[in-house]
């Protein structure tokens, strides 16, 4: 396939991953519905994707943590559109505190979105793309493959994206229905500085590194060419691949390996 007028839902759209896919798809011909809970921020990006590069695009307020949400979102596409070719679940939040620490809220909100928003927004679309023998997508991470220090409701809930991917792509496979996880390395965005506090507030700074990362627009590309291709699993970074082949093969070293590698993040949690 190629994504020239084939109609693509993107959540988590307003910046970072997302807005970078709405960017990239829209260059290469989607019609998008755009899905976030900054409304006003989405209606700036489709009216300046329609102006760019000449396709359609609209926004729907949502949030995906909220099943009704995510309905009203795909009823939207088909009263738009009249079919849906691709979904990308991709909004996401993150957490930076230790489980001892963490008010159990927090874990919570992270599995509503992380995990609830993926199998909520892929209920309702499911059977449009089931017609259009379309794609789903989603945007995990290898953390979920991965255990991470000070992550626990974070790769928890991506652990849950991966087996719902799996489950769902094995019940799919002779249906002509294409499902992918694309898992990128740690990638310059805003999740780092929205990542939530043991209290559940913004921690409003980054941990990391940015400059060493992935771009978004280098994981966006990736994701569309891997939808292109039919890839079943995108694991984009050297990094990654090897923390999951390790994982694996040396699950011990990987434990040594993962607790020395964030005992150098700023302001480190583990010691």
């Amino acid at each position: 396939m190629d994504f020239k007028n084939k109609v693509v839902i993107i959540t988590g759209a307003s910046s970072g991953i997302g807005l970078a896919l709405a960017n990239e798809l829209a260059k290469r011909g989607a019609n998008l519905v755009l899905a976030a809970r900054q409304y006003v921020t989405l209606c700036e990006i489709t009216s300046n994707l329609e102006k760019d590069y000449q396709i359609r695009a609209i926004a729907v307020q949502t949030d995906v943590s909220k099943e009704e949400d995510c309905k009203i979102l795909v009823d939207q596409a088909i009263h738009a559109f009249g079919q849906i070719d691709v979904l990308i679940n991709n909004a996401g939040l993150s957490m930076r505190a230790l489980f001892t620490d963490v008010d159990l809220s927090v874990l919570k909100n992270l599995m509503d979105v992380n995990f609830w928003g993926t199998v909520y927004c892929t209920k309702y679309a499911l059977p449009e793309i089931l017609k259009t023998k379309g794609t789903v997508v989603g945007v995990s991470s290898i953390a979920g493959f991965r255990g991470l220090p000070g992550r626990t409701g974070y790769s928890s809930s991506k652990f849950a994206m991966n087996g719902f991917i799996e489950s769902l792509r094995t019940e799919l496979l002779q249906t002509g229905v294409h499902v992918m996880l694309a898992c990128p390395g740690f990638t310059t965005s805003n999740i780092r500085v929205a990542a939530l506090s043991a209290e559940g507030k913004a921690h409003g700074e980054t941990s990391m590194e940015e400059g060493k990362m992935m771009s978004p627009e280098e994981v966006a590309t990736n994701i569309a060419d891997g939808i292109i291709a039919g890839k079943r699993t995108l694991v984009m970074t050297g990094q990654g691949k090897l923390t999951v082949w390790l994982n694996k093969l040396l699950p011990a070293l990987a434990d040594k390996l993962v607790f020395n590698h964030f005992t150098k993040e700023k302001n480190a949690l583990i010691k």
